[in-house]
């Protein structure tokens, strides 16, 4: 009698409906040149996922004078990393959904951005009273920058992005930051952005997904900081 057939076991996990509803958003995105090529999305995350994110129970660290940068409080930041995603199972759907090969794929061919070996981070930033950023372009170990904003609609417009073409100079644009709006750009020498100071009452809530290169030293704040992400 014949032996049977032995059919290979596939290790492709397929998306997740966060990963699927978040590749409609990024198909959808609208692609913008000036001052410097950015992608702008509506409904990123399913809107039960992006609400949960809201309802981590983190509160905003009590930070002084951050000089305009995030790295003058590092340990109180808030990362999606392995013991996030055990302890919380929205961080983990957010962070496997980046991490699947279809949306690498995805967001290197839109972007033109070669993201296979590289990591993913993602960052929870609670931002205060106080709060600004100087204008900087994230160029160097950023190999993609995307930001998904989770504000409330009355503070939309006053707490998004501000966009430069000239660092010496007065922000060109301001991204809407209204309820799962996005912004996405692959950092370059003209990538400038930040947050002009102004008042920020309440929290101003954003995810900060990254994707890396393999030499990041902190190796804490990657989701998957021994599986570089792959595009296949």
């Amino acid at each position: 009698m014949p032996h049977a057939l032995t059919m290979p076991v596939s290790t492709i996990v397929r998306p997740s409906a966060t990963a699927l509803h978040l590749h409609h958003a990024l198909e959808a995105s609208r692609q913008q040149e000036w001052p410097f090529r950015h992608w702008l999305l509506t409904d990123t995350l399913p809107e039960p996922v992006a609400t949960g994110v809201t309802r981590l129970p983190h509160a905003p660290a009590a930070v002084g004078d951050t000089q305009g940068r995030r790295d003058t409080h590092n340990a109180s930041r808030i990362f999606f990393n392995p013991d996030q995603q055990q302890r919380h199972p929205v961080a983990a759907d957010i962070a496997h959904a980046f991490q699947h090969p279809e949306t690498v794929a995805l967001l290197s061919s839109r972007c033109r951005a070669p993201l296979a070996g590289s990591f993913l981070r993602i960052e929870y930033c609670l931002d205060t009273a106080g709060f600004w950023l100087r204008p900087h372009t994230d160029i160097g170990a950023k190999l993609l920058t995307l930001l998904i904003y989770l504000n409330p609609p009355e503070d939309a417009q006053d707490w998004g992005t501000d966009i430069y073409a000239d660092p010496a100079a007065a922000p060109v644009a301001r991204t809407d930051a209204s309820f799962n709006r996005a912004l996405i750009f692959v950092p370059g020498s003209n990538t400038w952005h930040g947050f002009e100071p102004r008042p920020v009452r309440g929290v101003r809530r954003t995810l900060m997904v990254n994707y890396v290169v393999a030499e990041w030293q902190s190796r804490h704040e990657l989701a998957f900081p021994d599986q570089p992400v792959s595009n296949r």
